[in-house]
């Protein structure tokens, strides 16, 4: 094969996509085919069990995890004691969505509700630290809208 052949981005990816480091990343793997419908591309593992790299699609895009490497300066949000990312969701109905992730094990961290930018959003914690944001997008606003929704909560 040529390597004018090769795309540069491969089928299947997006520009951007998230790349997850957690402990026990094989059990994060289970814990997203339950709670987001995860379906697993491929799968790498490397030494004493760990995983060194997987590919999971959820919905349309992909979602890349690995397990914690201390030695390579890979850590997951348990071992760092918190996150400052939220991998944000678009589902088709964000209520069940939410309930299968909650039953899956997730932790609630805002409840679902009409939000003033024109989606139905809500926001769990899954077990392994990953914070998801999950929404269903109900009402098209313009800014102008979305501003005057934005001053109505104040």
């Amino acid at each position: 094969m040529s390597s004018s052949a090769v795309k540069p981005i491969p089928e299947g990816m997006h520009s951007i996509t998230p790349h997850l480091v957690c402990a026990n990343a094989a059990e994060a793997i289970e814990f997203y085919k339950k709670a987001f419908n995860a379906v697993e591309q491929f799968r790498l593992p490397g030494p004493g069990g760990k995983l060194i790299h997987d590919c999971l699609k959820i919905g349309d895009s992909m979602l890349m995890m690995t397990d914690e490497w201390p030695e390579h300066r890979a850590l997951g949000p348990l071992s760092l004691n918190g996150t400052p990312v939220t991998i944000h969701l678009y589902v088709q109905d964000v209520d069940a969505s939410f309930k299968q992730a909650v039953d899956a094990g997730a932790t609630v961290v805002m409840p679902v509700a009409d939000m003033f930018w024109g989606d139905r959003y809500g926001h769990v914690k899954d077990p392994f630290g990953h914070s998801w944001s999950l929404a269903t997008h109900t009402r098209d606003l313009s800014p102008e809208e979305i501003q005057q929704g934005m001053a109505a909560m104040k």
